[in-house]
C-alpha cells in the first residue's frame, strides 16, 4: 500500500501544482472518514485539488454550485408522480455519490444546509418516507470563499462541526506559478490515473485505524480540547468533544501517511489548527482587538507541555 500511496501523490500532482499541505490534508480526512471545508479566493485551485483526488482514487464524485435558490430537492432529490402507472418514483439527487464537492457551500440557505447535515452526519438520505444508506465511502468536501459576502449564509455552527478540518488555502509561489502558466498556455498537463479504487480505501482506513496512540498522547490531546473551553477573554465557546475523537482520528491518519505505526506528538500539533479553527467562537474583544483564531489556538499549543 505504500507504493500506492507514492503514486497517489505523483497522479495528483499531474493536475495540482504545490499546495501539498492541501494535498496532505486531503488525504488525511479521506483516510479517516473525514469531511473538509477548504477556504480561500477564487482562482486556488480548491475545485481541481478535490477533483484531482476524485480522479486517482477512482470514486463517483459529483459537484453541485451552491446557489441561494437552491432546493433541498436539488440535493438529495424528490419523489416524482408516474402518470403511466399512477405511483410516485423516487429520483436520486447529485447526494448520491462518494465524493461531493459542495462548491461555494456558504451561498445555500438554510433548509439546503439542514439536508446536507443528515447526510454528512448520518451518512443516510431521507426522500418522503423512504431513507436511503449511502455507499461507502462518503465524503463531503466543501468551498467557500471568504472575500463575498453579498448572497451568503453562514455556515450553523452544528454544520461547521461536522467538517474534521477547515483548510485556508493560500496562493502559490512564484515558481509554482510561472510552472502553472505554462501548462495551462501549452495545455500539457498530464490526465490522472487512478491508483486506489473504494476498496483500498476502506482497506487503508482499516490500517489507520490500528496505528498506535499513547494514552498520554490521547490525554494530550483532550487538554488541548478542554484549553479551549476555560476562561480565555478571547473565547467565547469551545470545541466540542468532536474535536477531540476528530484530533485523534487525524493524528493517526498523518502518522500513517508518514509511513509510521504510532503517533508521535508532532503529528497531533500538525493537526490541531486545521481541526479547531472552525470549532473555537472568539470573543467581541477578540475581534475588537484584531486577534485571529489561529493565535488563540496557538497560544494553547504553546502553553500546554508536550508530554
Amino acid at each position: 500500500m505504500k507504493e500506492k500511496l507514492k503514486l497517489l501523490k505523483i497522479e495528483i500532482q499531474k493536475q495540482l501544482i504545490g499546495h501539498e499541505k492541501v494535498v496532505d490534508a486531503l488525504l488525511i480526512a479521506l483516510f479517516s472518514d473525514g469531511h473538509i471545508l477548504l477556504e480561500g479566493v477564487p482562482g486556488l485551485a480548491k475545485t481541481t485539488a478535490i477533483k484531482a483526488i476524485a480522479s486517482a482514487i477512482a470514486l463517483t464524485f459529483k459537484r453541485v454550485q451552491f446557489t441561494p435558490d437552491l432546493l433541498p430537492s436539488d440535493l438529495i432529490g424528490a419523489e416524482v408522480y408516474n402518470m403511466h402507472s399512477a405511483s410516485f418514483n423516487i429520483k436520486h439527487g447529485p447526494l448520491f455519490t462518494q465524493l461531493l464537492l459542495a462548491d461555494e457551500i456558504n451561498r445555500a440557505p438554510a433548509k439546503v444546509q439542514s439536508a446536507l447535515l443528515e447526510v454528512m452526519q448520518e451518512k443516510q438520505i431521507s426522500i418522503g418516507d423512504t431513507s436511503f444508506a449511502l455507499k461507502e465511502p462518503f465524503f463531503v468536501l466543501a468551498t467557500q470563499n471568504p472575500m463575498e459576502q453579498e448572497g451568503t449564509y453562514p455556515l450553523p455552527e452544528a454544520q461547521l462541526d461536522r467538517f474534521m478540518f477547515k483548510i485556508i488555502v493560500d496562493y502559490n509561489t512564484q515558481e509554482e506559478e510561472l510552472l502553472i502558466i505554462q501548462k495551462a498556455a501549452n495545455s500539457s498537463f498530464e490526465p490522472i490515473n487512478a491508483v486506489l479504487d473504494a476498496k483500498d480505501l476502506l482497506q487503508i482506513k482499516e490500517e489507520v485505524k490500528a496505528i498506535h496512540i499513547d494514552k498520554k498522547l490521547q490525554e494530550y490531546i483532550v487538554k488541548l480540547i478542554f484549553m479551549t473551553r476555560d476562561a480565555h477573554k478571547y473565547i467565547s465557546f469551545g470545541a466540542s468533544p468532536r474535536a477531540s475523537i476528530d484530533l485523534i482520528k487525524a493524528s493517526k491518519a498523518r502518522a500513517y501517511l508518514r509511513g509510521k505505526e504510532y503517533v508521535s506528538p508532532s503529528d497531533i500539533i500538525l493537526c490541531v489548527q486545521d481541526v479547531l479553527r472552525h470549532r473555537v467562537v472568539l470573543s467581541y474583544e477578540a475581534v475588537v482587538d484584531g486577534i485571529s483564531v489561529e493565535s488563540v489556538i496557538q497560544e494553547i499549543i504553546e502553553t500546554l507541555p508536550v508530554p
